[in-house]
């Protein structure tokens, strides 16, 4: 009997264990059976409203998706309550006002649902085919796209190249191309790192607006309430400018790009120090003029409020969150990878490789280095709204708001079917055939760099080359959008080329008129020697003149040019090892001594040139040297003196305050409150010192020196 009776529970159990699987199975087919990707509309009243829903199985079975609804910006917004029972489908869209939801019927061929959208008690028809994921197409699109960039880096002598192509959160095309080293002919691979320059200023500004939603930033307030010491030439300018005016370029001020370049003394602290010094030459918000300086200061901004550096900011901030393992802030990091491309440049039709410039200082502007893996990641948290795997990096509201245009540029339209860009923070936008797209190019000594998303597509793209100057990144960014979005072939590779065979003749034409212009027949107004010496500017700072065997050379930022004599007190700047100033003009002044007093260059074309005046020689502020003048000189029978405070002469006449004396130029000194009195020194063949010669306005006395 205790056989009989315990063995009916067991098959019951068993039973109904079966019918449990069954039923289980049943559901697993049902939710498969949608299990995709799906495109559609919903009917509304003259208006069909395009909708694409996902469903996917998550891992306890149970069915998930989200919805898209491009037309209101909507994308990836999640679904609930998602039931499928034989063929009856239905779904809601939580956090929408009146109940939102869809049922609907799964065609006998599982290709369509059809049904009826609810909400606020109103009913549209909606339909929903089952559809190639956007992803898949967009790859499908790209076939072949390998073989023409191959040809392509060959038409325009680019030595490599990297590209990766993102839709929404996925990488659907990624490929290197020719080489990293050329002489070893090692490959550029999704691994090689580059230079991406200016692509680096949207880093910048996303990090800038992880602070806004922190509370610590806000755009539209003066700077000054968060960087206290900013100071710009132009009151108005230093007490108004804002956070948002800083990385959209609209501050007023020009390039002066010559500041920083080659620069490795200055900490951005002193960088920001100097604008004061700078000449602007429009007012707040009047001008576009892309302005490098600008953006560190935002960097500086940014340590400022972090109490961290730039560069540590942007990796914890970003790097980290993005998975971007590979980037860094130096090229002297990179060059400590297993992986790097060398810089290149063309010269003479010929590819010439070219030493790495370090740009750390200005690198809230530029100085990130990185490769197409890491970048696609990049591209993705852009095209997911600040989304990356799911973690929200900043707010979506906020990067809207850096996605948007705030400063015409003032462009023109290069081609019909590109609008002028206009400039959001940290990228410039703009549409390209009827598409909202974002970029930002970089250039840097032997690297070219292009950042492109479109963000209502879903698509990013990002190309990297070591070569500077490059155009191809930008031409095969066009050619794959057409691809993508099945535009008509445009040839922009063709055309490309065609404007770079004119650039090249127009080269050719400047070169052969390089001396026009040269008065012929002309000498300096001084011997050379006179030229030589360290010539200041508050701002730009020192610029140093040196007499090297027959010729002149000037040292600035560590660059070494040498000079040949121009015409009358020009001089041009002859190609040296670093060829950064190559032709350009140096002038010099001289004062109504008879002395070489200053150097202006044109450093910043935008406003006047740049002026260095001569320091006077540094033994002027050498306290061991000047002590040899100290003493009493007998002036007309009254007695003078001359003391020494530290390493200041001062002129004692009694009866009257004691006079600083301030170094001149010719080994002068002037009185520091009467600068048209002045006095020098005379020595004997011994280095003794004689008399003083006293000079005013209305002539000289000498002043000899009294044994003592």
């Amino acid at each position: 009997m205790k056989e009989q009776l315990g063995g009916r529970p067991v098959q019951l159990a068993t039973l109904l264990a079966l019918i449990f699987l069954g039923f289980n199975l049943m559901l697993a087919q049902d939710v498969k059976s949608i299990a995709g990707h799906w495109e559609g509309q919903i009917e509304l009243p003259g208006q069909a409203l395009e909708i694409d829903i996902d469903f996917f199985v998550v891992e306890d079975g149970l069915l998930s998706g989200d919805i898209s609804i491009p037309l209101q910006g909507a994308k990836d917004l999640p679904l609930d309550e998602i039931e499928i029972n034989s063929r009856e489908v239905r779904f809601k869209l939580p956090g929408v006002p009146g109940n939102a939801s869809f049922q609907g019927k799964l065609s006998e061929d599982g290709q369509r649902i059809s049904g009826q959208f609810s909400q606020s008690g109103q009913s549209f028809p909606f339909s929903l085919s089952r559809a190639a994921t956007k992803a898949a197409r967009t790859k499908a699109t790209l076939r072949g796209f390998d073989a023409f960039i191959a040809r392509a880096i060959k038409d325009w002598q680019v030595p490599g190249l990297a590209m990766a192509i993102v839709c929404d959160d996925q990488v659907v095309f990624q490929g290197g191309f020719g080489y990293r080293d050329l002489d070893k002919k090692l490959p550029v691979t999704s691994q090689t790192l580059f230079a991406i320059g200016s692509s680096t200023k949207a880093f910048t500004t996303f990090v800038l607006g992880q602070l806004v939603d922190d509370g610590k930033l806000e755009w539209d307030q003066p700077l000054r309430r968060f960087l206290p010491e900013f100071e710009l030439q132009d009151p108005f300018l230093s007490q108004r400018l804002t956070p948002r005016d800083l990385v959209t370029h609209r501050s007023g001020l020009p390039r002066h790009d010559m500041l920083w370049y080659n620069n490795h003394k200055l900490t951005r602290k002193e960088v920001v120090r100097r604008l004061r010094y700078l000449e602007a030459n429009a007012d707040l918000r009047a001008k576009f003029q892309y302005n490098n300086l600008m953006f560190l200061t935002a960097g500086y901004l940014t340590e400022s409020l972090t109490g961290q550096t730039w560069e540590e900011a942007v990796r914890q901030r970003i790097l980290q969150p993005l998975e971007m393992k590979a980037t860094n802030f130096s090229v002297q990091q990179s060059q400590k990878s297993a992986d790097f491309a060398l810089p290149y440049t063309e010269e003479e039709n010929q590819l010439k490789r070219i030493p790495f410039r370090q740009i750390d200082l200005i690198g809230p502007a530029g100085s990130i280095n990185s490769n197409i893996t890491d970048m696609s990641h990049w591209l993705m948290v852009h095209l997911n709204n600040g989304v990356y795997k799911g973690r929200q990096m900043i707010n979506s509201a906020t990067l809207a708001d850096i996605h948007t245009p705030h400063m015409t540029t003032g462009a023109t339209a290069k081609h019909p079917q590109i609008s002028p860009a206009d400039y959001a923070l940290g990228w410039f936008a703009d549409t390209y055939r009827g598409h909202r797209r974002l970029h930002h190019g970089g250039n840097i000594d032997g690297f070219t760099a292009m950042v492109m998303l479109f963000p209502d597509d879903g698509i990013g793209m990002v190309v990297l080359a070591n070569k500077s100057g490059a155009e191809l990144p930008a031409i095969l960014t066009q050619h794959a959008a057409d691809r993508i979005f099945n535009l008509k072939p445009i040839d922009w590779n063709k055309e490309g080329l065609a404007k770079r065979d004119k650039g090249k003749e127009a080269d050719r034409e400047a070169k052969a008129t390089k001396y026009a212009e040269r008065k012929k027949g002309t000498q300096p107004a001084h011997r050379l020697e006179e030229y030589v010496g360290d010539y200041e500017h508050p701002g730009y700072g020192t610029l140093t003149v040196r007499l090297v065997k027959d010729h002149l050379e000037f040292v600035f930022n560590d660059i070494v040019t040498p000079l040949e004599h121009w015409h009358y007190e020009v001089f041009n700047a002859l190609k040296g090892e670093d060829d950064a100033f190559e032709n350009k003009k140096l002038q010099f002044r001289t004062d109504l001594k008879g002395n070489v007093a200053a150097v202006e260059v044109p450093f910043e074309p935008a406003v006047a040139n740049i002026v260095f005046r001569k320091k006077p020689s540094a033994r002027l502020f050498d306290a061991g040297y000047l002590k040899r003048f100290v003493g009493a000189y007998d002036l007309a029978g009254r007695e003078i003196r001359i003391d020494l405070a530290g390493n200041v002469l001062k002129l004692i006449v009694p009866g009257q305050p004691p006079y600083p004396l301030k170094p001149a130029l010719g080994d002068e000194f002037v009185l520091k409150d009467y600068s048209t009195v002045s006095i020098r020194f005379t020595l004997d063949e011994k280095g003794k010192v004689t008399a003083l010669l006293l000079r005013q306005p209305e002539g000289a006395v000498t002043a000899k020196r009294k044994e003592e």
